[in-house]
């Protein structure tokens, strides 16, 4: 399949999900309307609010603070996943004995972590930053971990053979082997930095997405609400393809899957 008809059918799903949505949402069906406007507002309405936030500025002042707050996340969240996966990996004595307390820590649900931090750090930047860092750690931490438990034995015996000492295995070996197992989580990893800022804005903030789509629940403003999770969900999709662009530059030596006709 090429890239063109992909994106056209990614496209496609869209718009035919929207068209239904305004359909159900506005023409009875057997004297009935499907989807009460009250309840699940409509494309257009939830398309007007966003014009409009965008048109009067208003949206600009949240974007950049849950952006601010979802790039530390998830930069300090990856960074700690990545150190901690390799150094376990390497040390299996330190892992064992630190490995029920890895599990408790990520047992815990991190709404219940919400208040403390807010408690710990205030009602600022830094409160959203550590639940994001919390949703992030782990996904990235276990994806690492299992990565360079996995390098095969061989290709470890064959550059052991070769005359490589700790660095250059650790550099030709065991990092390209967790580079794929990172991307995989790191992509994973966004969506919960993001979601991490957000619920810590909904719990307690003054500015940031969620804190708009707070405000616009708070007035039953439903197209507004609809409208902050759209905008939330095309600013996790952009910093997704960075990911994407990054992982394409450090995974170029990957052979690619034979395709299909």
């Amino acid at each position: 399949m090429s890239r063109l008809t992909l994106l056209s059918l990614q496209v496609l799903v869209a718009v035919v999900v929207l068209v239904l949505w305004q359909v159900f949402s506005s023409v009875p069906v057997f004297g009935k309307i499907l989807l009460p406007p009250f309840f699940f507002s409509n494309p257009v309405d939830v398309f007007s609010q966003i014009v409009t936030w965008f048109s009067t500025g208003v949206i600009w002042k949240h974007l950049a603070i849950t952006l601010w707050e979802s790039i530390l996340a998830f930069v300090i969240g990856s960074a700690g996943g990545i150190l901690v996966g390799f150094w376990f990996a390497r040390q299996p004595r330190t892992a064992a004995v630190f490995d029920p307390y890895v599990k408790m820590a990520n047992s815990l649900p991190r709404v219940v972590l919400a208040p403390i931090f807010a408690l710990w750090f205030g009602l600022g930047v830094w409160s959203k930053v550590a639940l994001g860092v919390t949703l992030v750690f782990f996904i990235v931490f276990f994806n690492v971990y299992q990565g360079v438990k996995e390098v095969s034995t061989t290709v470890l015996d064959n550059g052991r053979m070769l005359g490589m000492n700790e660095r250059q295995l650790m550099r030709h070996v065991y990092w390209p082997s967790a580079l794929s197992w990172m991307f995989s989580s790191l992509h994973t990893s966004v969506g919960f930095a993001v979601v991490g800022a957000v619920v810590g804005e909904y719990l307690g903030a003054a500015a940031g997405l969620g804190y708009l789509i707070q405000q616009a629940e708070g007035v039953f403003d439903v197209a507004g609400v609809f409208a902050g999770m759209f905008v939330l969900s095309a600013f996790v999709i952009l910093i997704d393809m960075g990911v994407t662009v990054v992982e394409k530059r450090l995974l170029v030596w990957r052979p690619t899957a034979a395709r299909r006709d």
